[in-house]
């Protein structure tokens, strides 16, 4: 697979990320909303991020996708990803700035757990959140994903939990 395949929800399209996906990143790396995640410190970081989510499809057939609500509005990332500093395949998601508490990132995550699980056929997943992300946790636990304090971590300031075929939401 050399890019990631469609999917579309209720409310959602996830698809493949494009060159102008990549300001909208820009943006969210500079506000607060990164405060979570590890954000590139370069122009040059930034991009080797980027295509790295993109080309993890053609070397890895897992990485992230673009979330599009149905008008066509670019609003976040979800991935099922694993590079090779990660212990185990992880489900991970960023929103962008506005689109909080409408359900998208649930939506979108519930979409890519299923699709590792199914497709994938993944045995497990795991979300490396940190442990200060009260609102990553709490989506964690909405898509019956537990605390796992046995879980490796390749962030010391994360927290894990993990997520089981058939474990929830």
């Amino acid at each position: 697979m050399n890019e990631a395949p469609i999917i579309t929800t209720e409310r959602l399209r996830l698809r493949p990320h494009r060159m102008s996906d990549l300001d909208a990143f820009r943006a969210f790396y500079k506000s607060d909303r990164s405060c979570y995640v590890d954000a590139p410190q370069s122009e040059t970081h930034l991009w080797y991020g980027f295509s790295s989510e993109v080309g993890s499809w053609a070397l890895c057939g897992q990485g992230a996708w673009a979330i599009d609500t149905q008008d066509g509005q670019f609003i976040g990332q979800v991935s099922i990803a694993q590079p090779p500093h990660f212990p185990e395949l992880e489900l991970g998601w960023i929103l962008f700035d506005g689109h909080e508490g409408h359900g998208y990132a649930y939506e979108a995550a519930k979409a890519a757990r299923d699709y590792a699980f199914v497709v994938l056929d993944a045995p497990t997943l795991v979300s490396y959140i940190d442990k200060h992300n009260a609102r990553s946790i709490a989506l964690a636990k909405r898509l019956g994903a537990v605390l796992d304090p046995d879980a490796e971590v390749y962030d010391e300031v994360d927290v894990v939990y993990r997520h089981q075929p058939g474990g929830g939401a």
